[in-house]
Formats: structure tokens, C-alpha cells, sequence
């Protein structure tokens, strides 16, 4: 399928005129991630109540081991007739929403969003609000347009992948202290690791063009770790990989970067460089974690690409 950012996605309609999906009744699957929402499960009702008010037909299924979301979304791209979903919409954080995409390829069902994972930075992209009814009400009757997405080493990615010390403190995050402690997990991660990591070096390439870094972090989309600008330039459209070149050393050097992202001021930091391009080539002298969207997925050297094939979300507006 070409891609245009200005194209908009018909959701198939089973029972209904495609033409005006954005107002008939979708059939939608929710995908729930028990790990990553199991305290927030009565807003996860609340949201499913009032699609059904709305007159949506939502089944949900619970996902049961990492992986599985994929394979749930496989399944439902491979089904016709009645069994046919418009929408799988993702109750669970940033990782079960890589799993669902990760089984969406060749497919033009719909991603949703339902936020109530650790960190939710899709939904903060695109501006999703959280209170029930209104993630309701998007996923009803919201706009179906396309994104683009990333690949690193065969697997895609919508938000981020990273490698050095952003994806160090990543392999750092056990699951059982994301239960205990959210997302303060990752900054109590963070903060360990800003005394004790070696701080390889790594080998950038970006469209040919050769950099040397510390760490790296390739962009799909504005925001990291929440609702934190890293790229301010990047978007989910435009089909381009924004790098992120961090390539200070030490505990100072990692308080700066902290704090120059919550202030929303990393690209103006002298040792943050930003490039953009559309393959990048990460390697290193070791077999070094790669995180995508919050969680380990390969390791050095990686290749990045654009995927060609578009992904259709669910937007808010």
C-alpha cells in the first residue's frame, strides 16, 4: 500500500456502510494486560461499560505470558464474517501495545489505545485523554488515520528503541519492581545505574553518515518516558527516524540529561546531538541490550529501518 500521511483508514464494517464507520457500531477487542493493569482493572471496566453503551460489541481477552498479545493479534487479523474485529485496543502499557503492532502487520484493523499500563507514551503522543468515557467516546467514533513505525532487527517498534545506557537502566527494570513502584522504577533504575554502568561506546550510523555516541535512542515520535519532549521535530507521520545522540559520561552527565528532559530542553544540551534519517546502524564492541518501547527485544549491532507497511490507530481527533 503507498503510503500518504493525509490518507485516512476505512475500518472494515461487518455489519454496517464503511463509509460511515466513524459512526457505526465497531466491533472491538481488547487486549488486557493483567501485569501491567491489574489495580486500574476498574477503569478498564469502566471504559468497556461505556462502549457498550455506546452499542460497540467488545470482547476481551486477557493476555497470559509475554507474547502473547502478538499472538492474540494474529489470530483476530486472520478471522472473517462475524468473527471480524474493526478495533484491538490495548488496556496495558507501552509493551503490550508493541506486542499487539508486532502481530498487526499485513493488516488494516485498527489499533487502539485504553491507557493503564507502567508508561503509556502513545497515548501521551497523540494527546489521548484518560478519563473512561472519553477514551470511550475515541474509541467509538475516533478517526482511523495511519502512523509509521519503526524495525530494529525484524521487530517493529511505534515510540523508541535504544541502546546504551538508555537501554542498560531498561534491562535493569525487573518486572516485580514495575509492580512495586510504577514508573518511579525506571528512575530508581536510573539512578543506580548513573554510578555503576561502564558507558561503552557505540557506533552510529545514520543514512551512511558515521557518529560515535554513548548512548542512543531512535525516535518515532516526540515523547519519551511519558509525557516528556525528547524530539521535538519528530512525528509519527513523517516516515523519518529522529537519533538521539547522548554522549556525556557519568552520574553528572545523566542528571543533566534528566533534568534538561523533564524541563523539555534536552536538544539544548552541547553534548546531545540529533540527526535524522531513515536507516540507522547501531553497533558496539559487545552484545549490548536494545529496549523498543520500554523492553528488551534484541541486542548489538542493530539495524533500524522505517517499516514500509502503515499502521492504523485509533486517533482522538
Amino acid at each position: 500500500m503507498p503510503y500518504d500521511d493525509s490518507m485516512t483508514f476505512t475500518v472494515p464494517i461487518p455489519h454496517g456502510d464503511p463509509a460511515s464507520y466513524a459512526t457505526t457500531h465497531r466491533r472491538i477487542l481488547v487486549v488486557f494486560n493483567p501485569t501491567a493493569g491489574r489495580r486500574r482493572r476498574p477503569r478498564l471496566d469502566a471504559v468497556v461499560a461505556a462502549l457498550r453503551a455506546r452499542g460497540c460489541i467488545v470482547t476481551v481477552m486477557e493476555t497470559m505470558a509475554p507474547g502473547h498479545a502478538s499472538d492474540i493479534a494474529r489470530a483476530v487479523t486472520q478471522t472473517t464474517g462475524d468473527q471480524a474485529m474493526d478495533v484491538i485496543a490495548v488496556a496495558g502499557g507501552d509493551g503490550t501495545i508493541n506486542e499487539v503492532v508486532n502481530g498487526l502487520v499485513g493488516t488494516t484493523v485498527a489499533l487502539g489505545v485504553i491507557p493503564l499500563g507502567t508508561a503509556n507514551v502513545l497515548a501521551d503522543e497523540i494527546g489521548l485523554p484518560r478519563a473512561p468515557k472519553d477514551v470511550a467516546r475515541i474509541l467509538a467514533e475516533g478517526p482511523v488515520r495511519p502512523i509509521r513505525v519503526g524495525i530494529a532487527n525484524g521487530r517493529r517498534f511505534v515510540m523508541m528503541a535504544g541502546a546504551g545506557f538508555d537501554a542498560s537502566v531498561v534491562d535493569s527494570v525487573s518486572l516485580s519492581l514495575k509492580r512495586r513502584l510504577g514508573p518511579l522504577a525506571y528512575v530508581w533504575q536510573t539512578l543506580k545505574r548513573a554510578f555503576t554502568d561502564t558507558y561503552a561506546a557505540c557506533e552510529v550510523m545514520v543514512d551512511g553518515v558515521p557518529y560515535r555516541t554513548v548512548s542512543a535512542v531512535v525516535c518515532n515520535g516526540r515523547h519519551y518516558g511519558g509525557p516528556f519532549v525528547a524530539a521535538r521535530s519528530a512525528t509519527l507521520t513523517d516516515g523519518l527516524l529522529h537519533v538521539i545522540l547522548l554522549q556525556g559520561r557519568g552520574w553528572l552527565s545523566v542528571a543533566r540529561y534528566g533534568l534538561a528532559l523533564l524541563m523539555g530542553r534536552l536538544d539544548r544540551l552541547s553534548d546531545v546531538r540529533f540527526v535524522s534519517g531513515r536507516h540507522v546502524v547501531v553497533s558496539s564492541g559487545g552484545h549490548l541490550p536494545v529496549q523498543a518501547d520500554g523492553d528488551i527485544i534484541t541486542t548489538l549491532p542493530a539495524d533500524v529501518t522505517v517499516d514500509p507497511a502503515p499502521v492504523a490507530l485509533v486517533w482522538p481527533r
